[in-house]
């Protein structure tokens, strides 16, 4: 950074600007200092403990801690409460650079963007999902390697990809006398010592095939399961590496892309009586029009499999039964719903005891996500487990012995940010709700696999983590670390401002947080800047403190505070139609993406301008990348008096153009009129202010022409826009991946100009040979 502050200063000096305080326009150096703020930044907070896992079978708790230059692995022996490196940094580091051909560090490790990706499943591996591709390595040798994924590709869980051949591995009967496996399309079978083979079925072919993957014996081994499977339609999205590291000319890349409205697979489960060798058919009228169905899983005793049906459009999800000896299916449990139901992140049919007698079922039906108890064999509930208006975010635990759960919700503690996560025990009948988590603040709960132990880590925005070891009675043994942030809060550091105000309805509170510039002046006006992503999916404004987490150089508290450096006021928030409220808060997403909740977001903004003289919201501009990006395109089509610029990301700008089952999830299917009145193209000519389109040419998740699309509905209506193509870049063009640095210049440069007026250095006039500010990659 030194050698390229020397390099610019005369640069700089002629522009005039002061590089220690922004001043009426930015300097070189205030782009650098707020390039590198997170840089500067991770190392000033110390022994800061994340969310670790437990190793299975184990006491044995695995996290991650900050230290000087940057993070280390920790295993903790809860009977003992020591702690150890939980590997040797640096030797699983150099394993790493020789794996990947990419140097590593024992102090930044591939993982240690994403903790969420590593696990170490015993003492002695660890397991990363990196570049969607699974690394493990051993730590007797300190060896790694790809893991060999032998399941047949589905374009996005719902088309198989036929071009590579499914696992075919035969699958054992429990008894180990049988081997079942798919011969010519057909399910067959043959004795393990070795014989003749059985063919049971005889209805298979290339366009109506047994799955061999699906293959699932029943416990007393004379029955099995298999789905049978008619092809949907194979949608390809072909790409064209416009600049490969090893030839001159291009190459073309292919990836298997079904979207929302194509035909998918459909899947069919077939019985077999293996003794009697007959195929038993089973009528299909209650799964009739699946867009998913879950994994076959046989009860104890045999008797019967069952299945999760999620009817296309995502309206009607029921648990379903097949008597073993009949074929003939039954509704277990069943959700229905007119507007979607949530099975894309939250769902739940647990068997008690496996003996198809309860069921644990969860479900939005009174408005608010919670647990019902049903009777099996009536199909009818029992009770509600949970109740009241709180959201139920997921079962963590279930002892059937003791009909106890344990379970993590947010908004049952009145008083207290509602989207604060804490964790309760509950009986199977609705009675003895016990609190496990106490403190105002989030909360990440790990047990144990047998229960005796749990670690909480807890935050705020402006908490920082503490993380302590309980028993299972809730007793504190320990706390793991002692955090201390006096160095970040001596650098400016400051925690964003919790806001909240009224939504569209005058009753709804929403929230969100302000960053403010670090030499803020209150006497000043400052024009405001939207961080939005406002996925269906899950709810995004920060809760806890860590600012330094995946993408924090572009969307978490750190980004946020950066861009506020360069003269804003930077604000993130949650409106209808995001996860984690009501129901009826979530609806409003439904068949109307293109909503993005700004409503009760421009609402938000009138209250905090109306509470602070300093909040102009007569220039507002907004950025966000994915969905995010989506949204921000929408603002300056469907809100053109309230937005004024807009930074777009690897937008998916017409839900038609993007993956099936994100999609459809929210938008519905079949496809209607609501996808194009949602759609930043078809809609584009409505557009005001000034937007800067960004996206990597290699995007695996959001088409890429997608922003081609828009940008030649901008062209025909006669718009005015900027366009960024990153060559070999992916979804995170500029954000995540690629140079950073560049992203961020050109975000501050359009933001600058756009809602400042003012000029930004003439950077093409600026030495070549400048370094470039680092992020902590």
């Amino acid at each position: 950074m030194k050698k390229y502050l020397s390099a610019v200063a005369v640069a700089a000096l002629t522009l005039a600007f002061t590089a220690s305080v922004m001043a009426a326009a930015p300097t070189v150096s205030d782009y650098e200092r707020s390039i590198g703020l997170r840089e500067a930044w991770v190392g000033f907070a110390q022994n800061i403990a994340e969310p670790g896992h437990w190793i299975d079978g184990t006491h044995k708790y695995v996290y991650r801690r900050t230290v000087p230059g940057g993070f280390e692995f920790v295993m903790l022996d809860a009977d003992t409460q020591t702690k150890a490196p939980a590997f040797d940094h640096d030797r699983l580091a150099a394993a790493y650079t020789k794996a990947m051909g990419k140097t590593y560090t024992g102090l930044k490790l591939p993982f240690t963007e994403n903790f969420t990706t590593m696990q170490m499943t015993d003492a002695q591996t660890v397991s990363a999902r990196l570049n969607e591709v699974t690394w493990i390595c051993t730590l007797s040798d300190y060896v790694c390697a790809p893991q060999v994924d032998k399941r047949q590709p589905r374009g996005f869980g719902v088309v198989r990809d036929l071009k590579v051949p499914a696992d075919n591995t035969p699958k054992p009967s429990p008894d180990g006398k049988w081997l079942a496996f798919v011969q010519g399309y057909n399910i067959a079978v043959k004795p393990a010592s070795g014989g003749a083979v059985t063919v049971l079925s005889t209805d298979g072919s290339e366009g109506n095939f047994y799955d061999p993957e699906s293959i699932v014996w029943a416990p007393d081994s004379g029955k099995l399961a298999a789905y049978r499977v008619t092809p949907g339609y194979r949608r390809e999205v072909t790409r064209v590496i416009s600049s490969p590291p090893d030839q001159v000319q291009p190459k073309v890349d292919v990836q298997l892309y079904p979207k929302p409205g194509d035909a998918i697979d459909i899947d069919r489960p077939v019985l077999f009586d293996v003794a009697a060798k007959r195929q038993i058919n089973v009528p299909f009228e209650l799964f009739a029009n699946p867009i998913q169905m879950g994994d076959l899983k046989w009860r104890k005793d045999s008797a019967g499999v069952r299945f999760e049906f999620d009817q296309r459009g995502h309206q009607v999800y029921r648990l379903i039964e097949i008597e073993a000896a009949s074929g003939k299916p039954r509704v277990v449990a069943e959700d229905t719903s007119k507007t979607f139901i949530n099975s894309y992140s939250r769902s739940l049919a647990l068997d008690v005891g496996g003996e198809g007698k309860e069921v644990i079922w969860m479900s939005e039906r009174d408005g608010w996500n919670h647990l019902y108890l049903y009777d099996a064999k009536t199909g009818k509930v029992k009770n509600q487990i949970t109740k009241g208006e709180f959201v139920v975010r997921q079962v963590i635990k279930v002892d059937e012995k003791t009909r106890q759960i344990w379970f993590a919700a947010n908004g049952m503690r009145k008083g207290e940010d509602p989207y604060f996560q804490h964790y309760y025990r509950i009986d199977f009948d609705g009675r003895n709700l016990t609190p496990i988590t106490k403190t105002d603040a989030f909360h990440d709960v790990a047990f144990s696999s047998d229960m005796q132990f749990y670690v909480d880590t807890y935050s705020r925005v402006d908490l920082p983590n503490v993380a302590k070891l309980h028993k299972a009675d809730g007793t504190e043994v320990a706390q793991l670390e002692t955090p201390d942030i006096a160095r970040l809060l001596a650098a400016g550091f400051k925690p964003p401002e919790v806001f909240t105000a009224k939504g569209r309805d005058g009753t709804t509170d929403i929230w969100g947080v302000i960053v403010r510039p670090q030499n803020f002046d209150p006497a000043k006006k400052y024009p405001v800047i939207e961080n939005i992503y406002a996925g269906p999916h899950s709810s995004f404004v920060p809760k806890t403190f860590w600012p330094f987490g995946p993408h924090s150089s572009g969307d978490k508290v750190v980004g946020m505070q950066a861009l506020a450096d360069m003269g804003f006021i930077v604000v993130q928030i949650d409106g209808m139609g995001t996860l984690n409220r009501s129901k009826a808060f979530h609806d409003a997403a439904w068949k109307d993406i293109g909503d993005t909740g700004f409503p009760d977001r421009i609402a938000w903004h009138k209250a905090a301008a109306a509470k602070y003289s300093y909040y102009d919201i007569s220039r507002v501009g907004i950025y966000g990348g994915s969905a995010g990006g989506q949204n921000s395109l929408s603002a300056l089509v469907f809100q053109p008096d309230f937005y004024k610029v807009a930074v777009a990301y690897a937008g998916c700008f017409d839900n038609r153009m993007d993956k099936i089952g994100w999609n459809e999830a929210w938008m519905g299917w079949p496809i209607d009129d609501s996808y194009s009145r949602s759609s930043g193209v078809d809609n584009a000519k409505n557009m005001t202010g000034n937007i800067l389109l960004v996206t990597g040419e290699l995007d695996m998740n959001v088409d890429p022409a997608s922003t081609m699309q828009v940008a030649n509905a901008l062209i025909k209506a006669r718009k005015d826009f900027d366009l960024l193509i990153v060559p070999n870049d992916g979804h995170g063009a500029l954000r995540t991946t690629g140079d950073v640095s560049y992203g961020l210049r050109r975000q501050y440069d359009f933001f600058i100009r756009h809602l400042q007026g003012e000029v930004t250095p003439d950077w093409n006039a600026l030495p070549q040979t400048a370094a470039k500010p680092a992020l902590g990659k």
